[in-house]
């Protein structure tokens, strides 16, 4: 790795080497990777904010349509992307200390704006949505974090590292689902502003404070964008913008772009869209149970108790943010490769399983029942197993590019599969969700074929 001599200070490093012990300082090394994997944790939690707020806007008082709210939970990925694609340049020329602490503190506006306009139902569609579209600039981050940290630890660790703390990271997806009921019935909480009334058909309506869901995390952004600029150093890399395009002219970098889709394309997609779908398909808090049956019209038959998609939305995205995590260090023993050939395939199989419960049976409360725990156990599936391909595909770049590229390449792959959720909610909403299931089982398919091809089967070119 080269690096850059003009770049002198405490801020920069000077003659660092990962693979050389006696030049490495693994202390700094795990200071970085933890003070950044909890700013990443953060970035996450301002990215799926709208997750958990857009399902309950209209019990707030709001009045959109379901492809309007389809749509203002895709924004956030079509932004992240498109951020994705500005922050994967960053590392080299902004450098970790700078990059970690600035971007920490962007998350603050968005954060703020969701916690201001959910207290009162008079906000306009298109401001919503710019909302939505900001906080996709904790979805970018991701792009530019884990390329940084990469420069910080050898070859032999970076699949556990960079597992760590994308998994980490992606446990701010579960922790904003999962904490947010908690929190807006927390009246103690609500400094800045007042309750707001949630309207829940057949129950009584409730007091809710839901400014507390964005304002609770706006303290941590700033104590980590502190941490960041006082305890950071960074990796002086020589890459200009122009030097950093070079991955493209490795055929490497799109087998591995159209893989990470698979995977954490898959993640984000349906961390964000899963409160959405289970209600459409299953009704929410805010449907009647009534008698008779109708699956044309979707009515909702008597003695079935509708789900709470507040209580199981948190689910998928802590299993799969665990399963990158737990799976990490296997893959450094391993190998990735093998691990993405067991992602592929568990993601074909999962997928199948799942989309015959996408057209639910309302012919009785028994079937409606047997159709949800069929959707929910097959959700969970797909969720696991992105989680373990998010886990190897991070540990084969490190090994199919040399380091600079391998930062770029990572970096590229991030933003790529950050669309996500953009295309999830516009696929759902456009084709219907039976139609986006089968294509995502033709693209595992095709991602499995080149896992195999490329990187596992024996005397593959690119072993990794």
């Amino acid at each position: 790795m080269s690096t850059a001599p003009t770049r002198t200070g405490g801020e920069w490093l000077q003659a660092w080497d990962p693979e050389d012990e006696a030049r490495w300082d693994k202390g700094l090394a795990w200071r970085t990777l933890w003070i950044t994997t909890f700013c990443l944790t953060l970035a996450f939690i301002a990215w799926f904010l709208p997750s958990a707020i857009i399902p309950k806007l209209n019990s707030l008082g709001y009045s959109w349509s379901k492809n309007q709210l389809y749509w203002m939970a895709a924004m956030p990925g079509l932004a992240a992307g498109l951020f994705r694609l500005v922050w994967m340049v960053l590392p080299p020329i902004m450098g970790t200390r700078k990059m970690v602490s600035l971007s920490t503190l962007l998350l603050i506006a968005s954060t703020l704006g969701w916690g201001v306009r959910v207290q009162h139902p008079t906000a306009p569609y298109w401001e919503l949505m710019v909302l939505a579209f900001l906080a996709g600039i904790g979805g970018g981050l991701f792009s530019g974090f884990m390329p940084s940290t990469s420069f910080f630890f050898p070859r032999r660790m970076q699949g556990t590292a960079l597992g760590l703390q994308a998994g980490l990271g992606n446990f701010g997806v579960s922790v904003v689902q999962l904490l947010t009921p908690y929190l807006i019935a927390m009246s103690g909480l609500a400094i800045f502003g007042g309750s707001q009334v949630l309207k829940t058909a057949g129950k009584p309506d409730k007091n809710v404070y839901f400014q507390n869901a964005a304002f609770v995390w706006i303290p941590l952004m700033i104590i980590g964008a502190v941490l960041a600029w006082t305890m950071l150093k960074s990796v002086p890399v020589k890459a200009n913008i122009r030097q950093q395009f070079d991955i493209f002219s490795n055929q490497d970098t799109w087998w591995m772009t159209l893989i990470y889709i698979m995977t954490f394309g898959t993640f984000s997609g349906l961390a964000a869209q899963f409160g959405l779908l289970m209600a459409n398909l299953y009704g929410s808090g805010n449907d009647k149970v009534v008698s008779g049956t109708g699956a044309a019209a979707k009515v909702l038959i008597e003695g079935y108790a509708v789900p709470d998609p507040v209580k199981y939305v948190f689910l998928g995205p802590l299993i799969g943010a665990g399963a990158r995590v737990l799976f990490s260090p296997l893959t450094d023993k391993m190998g990735g490769a093998i691990w993405s050939l067991i992602s592929g395939i568990g993601l074909i199989a999962s997928i199948i399983y799942t989309i015959p419960a996408l057209t639910p049976d309302f012919s009785s409360a028994a079937a409606l029942k047997g159709d949800f725990n069929h959707f929910l156990w097959g959700m969970l599936a797909i969720f696991l197993f992105s989680g373990i391909g998010n886990a190897s595909t991070f540990k084969q770049m490190p090994m199919i590019f040399e380091r600079r590229q391998a930062g770029g390449v990572i970096g590229w792959t991030a933003a790529i599969a950050a669309f996500g959720p953009f295309f999830f909610g516009v696929g759902v909403s456009s084709l219907g969700p039976t139609a986006f299931y089968w294509i995502g089982v033709a693209w595992a398919i095709m991602c499995t074929i080149i896992v195999w091809m490329r990187y596992a089967r024996p005397g593959a070119p690119k072993p990794s």
